[in-house]
């Protein structure tokens, strides 16, 4: 009778020395001896990733994409080998295997790839002959074998796809936390470990700034209904089990928890004509750029004309307002106005759009201490206001104590 299959995911905090790669390598060894077929998925030692892209930039102003996901690559590549040297060093048979070789397929967007196709053949062999298999996380392989990236935090898509395509079953996704909490710790020292979350709220919760989950693994657990479980490098205990809404029915309707994200960037198109197929026109070129725009509001037409405004990243400001300024001059808009230092804070919950309150409550915390609201946008889970990006952790506290997280 075959063996299970786990898969393990270990972030860089977790590997950041020798030491540290050699109690994974305890970890990994003692899922296979409870009777596991074992798949690790690793990401960059420690920094390593922060150090390349520091490299690069006093290399080239602006580096080549198709060269940077090269050079951020090898992160994972030294990472990997590491892991299973250590394996066999505790006498547990093991292998490594780049992205490629392991048979994570993507498109060709550099930085920001996604899979498109896994064959996990090589995998399977491997397991079947009894190693332990280390997959380098965050990369793949597009069209005429270019090597690509998956962007920050790619790893976990990395495993959550890799647990999909092998029916593993379960995925486990080793972080410096102890898994997912109502609020950052850092903000909030009150905050409350989750011991379950849908995964809709935690898609929300990390397309929302809570970093401990890459929004894309989220979306591919939800499509394959694989659960997944975040825990601690450095502790023991449950963490977080991140499932379907089915699972969890007791805590709908409610807010779970507050989410923030630095460094964003406002953007406004003024004086846009208000005819139909210029929204087109102003989204269309952001896309094809891989930009994208979150928070859009419009302001109701007088005299024919309108104003666009929507949110982006700090690091994709500068380019999606040089794309603007062309598509103004086209489209015969006033001007381009841009402003950066703001952020975003959010409260997630399933159902809350239909709760009467949240809304009054989150904003009334925010009014009670003086934080303007610059942008609001909803959906079925959350609520987001963009805010001046000095009041950010005033504001998560603020709301984690009106909502009684």
């Amino acid at each position: 009778m075959p063996r299970p299959v786990l898969v393990q995911k270990f972030g860089g905090t977790s590997l950041g020395t020798p030491a540290g790669i050699t109690r994974v390598g305890r970890r990994i060894a003692a899922s296979q001896r409870a009777g596991y077929d074992v798949v690790v998925v690793v990401s960059a030692m420690g920094d390593s990733t922060d150090r390349l892209l520091t490299l690069a930039s006093r290399v080239a102003k602006e580096p080549a994409a198709r060269e940077l996901d090269l050079l951020l690559s090898t992160g994972e590549g030294v990472s990997a080998p590491l892991v299973s040297m250590a394996l066999h060093e505790l006498g547990v048979p093991a292998v490594s295997l780049l992205g490629f070789q392991a048979g994570i397929q993507t498109d060709r967007r550099h930085a920001k790839a996604r899979i498109v196709g896994l064959t996990p053949a090589r995998i399977e062999r491997e397991l079947a002959a009894g190693r332990v298999v280390v997959v380098a996380g965050f990369q793949g392989i597009g069209d005429e074998m270019e090597v690509t990236t998956l962007g920050r935090g790619g790893s976990d898509t990395t495993a959550v796809a890799i647990a999909a395509a092998l029916k593993a079953r379960a995925c486990e996704i080793f972080t410096d936390v102890r898994g997912i909490y109502t609020a950052d710790p850092r903000f909030v020292p009150s905050a409350r470990l989750l011991r379950r979350i849908a995964y809709p709220e935690m898609l929300e919760l990390a397309s929302a700034g809570a970093r401990v989950m890459h929004p894309r693994a989220v979306e591919i657990a939800e499509a394959f209904s694989m659960e997944l479980h975040v825990r601690s490098s450095f502790h023991a205990g449950p963490g977080t089990i991140i499932c379907s809404e089915e699972a969890i029915m007791e805590d709908r309707n409610r807010v779970r928890g507050v989410a923030h994200e630095e460094h964003v960037a406002r953007l406004s198109v003024v004086g846009v004509p208000d005819r139909p197929g210029i929204a087109a026109a102003i989204f269309a070129p952001l896309a094809e750029a891989d930009i994208a725009a979150d928070v859009i509001v419009q302001t109701a037409s007088h005299e024919g004309v309108t104003d666009m405004s929507f949110t982006v990243s700090s690091a994709d400001g500068p380019q999606a307002e040089r794309i603007l300024q062309g598509v103004a001059r086209d489209i015969g808009a006033r001007t381009v106005l841009s402003q950066n230092g703001l952020a975003k804070v959010s409260v997630v919950g399933s159902g809350i759009r239909g709760q009467p309150g949240v809304a009054a409550t989150m904003f009334r915390a925010l009014s009670e201490r003086r934080i303007n609201i610059e942008m609001i946008s909803t959906s079925e889970v959350r609520i987001t206001c963009i805010i001046d990006a000095d009041r950010v952790k005033d504001a998560v506290a603020a709301l984690h104590e009106a909502f009684k997280l």
